[in-house]
């Protein structure tokens, strides 16, 4: 059976995307954030994952306002990113898993998750920068086939983090009953607290996003306390992203099962509080 060898949840800025293509990593503002992957990366030269599960949330670039699913899984041979507007180069495109997408959607499906299934789909920056900062060197061939999975952070209403929650833990059950020897790493991206718009617009809470990063190691269902509205208040209109931090950890098992290697948190990133996390299953 696959066996789940860890999972990192990051942000996924759309401005990381231009520094990138500036060169921009070694400057005063951008160096704190782009240091602290060097270890995820070294980690994963090591465990050296078959297959990434992208949870992600799509911008528009896929998914708009007048068709926005509240759950997406890919089932294409491959994905490509498009230009958003932000600058931001285009990727050579994502070899899919397709295997691995149709048991995960027949078993979610099983559980009682309402899917939407994409046999085309296009991914947006919140897939594609975490897979870049994640592979810098990866050139025209990325190491590991991708099976995206969306989660509608946009369009109200929004599912409850206790019910993403849920997800993660089906996504994580799934992967262990894929028959293949494959090594599947879980990512989420998106947060941490940010608002773009508005009377508040760029609030961040930093003591909220530490306390949230300690529960995800300590009481990983933390966050399933608190209603949408209140995760809002707490962190913002976008900050509500920290749904896909808590669907990607939840796959990866209980506490006892999951150990910390790596932290990073840093602010501000284009009014953003930007974190990195990543956890190793314990064999």
């Amino acid at each position: 059976m696959a066996k789940i060898v860890g999972g990192i949840v990051t942000s996924h800025v759309p401005a990381i995307g231009r520094a990138i293509a500036g060169g921009l990593q070694q400057e005063a503002y951008w160096k704190p954030f782009f240091d602290g992957f060097a270890p995820v990366q070294q980690w994963l030269a090591e465990v050296k994952p078959d297959v990434a599960v992208v949870i992600y949330n799509d911008h528009g670039l896929n998914f708009f306002l007048d068709k926005m699913p509240t759950f997406a899984v890919g089932a294409a041979p491959q994905y490509s990113n498009a230009d958003e507007g932000w600058g931001i180069p285009t990727l050579p495109a994502f070899p899919g898993d397709q295997d691995l997408s149709w048991h995960l959607i027949e078993e979610l499906v099983a559980k009682e998750f309402d899917l939407t299934t994409c046999q085309e789909m296009l991914v947006d920056h919140a897939f594609t920068l975490p897979m870049k900062l994640l592979w810098p060197n990866a050139g025209e061939a990325w190491p590991v086939r991708t099976v995206p999975v969306c989660i509608n952070t946009v369009q109200h209403p929004l599912p409850s983090a206790r019910r993403c929650f849920k997800l993660g833990q089906a996504i994580g059950e799934a992967v262990a009953s894929w028959d293949s020897d494959a090594r599947v790493v879980v990512i989420g991206t998106g947060g941490l607290s940010h608002q773009l718009d508005g009377e508040r617009a760029g609030f961040i809470n930093k003591s909220f996003d530490l306390e949230f990063m300690d529960s995800l190691v300590n009481d990983p269902a933390w966050a399933t306390r608190y209603s949408v509205e209140e995760l809002i208040e707490l962190t913002g209109t976008q900050g509500i992203e920290l749904l896909m931090w808590v669907a990607a950890r939840a796959a990866l098992g209980g506490v006892d099962q999951v150990r910390k290697l790596h932290a990073n948190y840093h602010i501000p990133i284009s009014n953003t509080a930007a974190g990195l996390m990543l956890f190793e299953n314990k064999d």
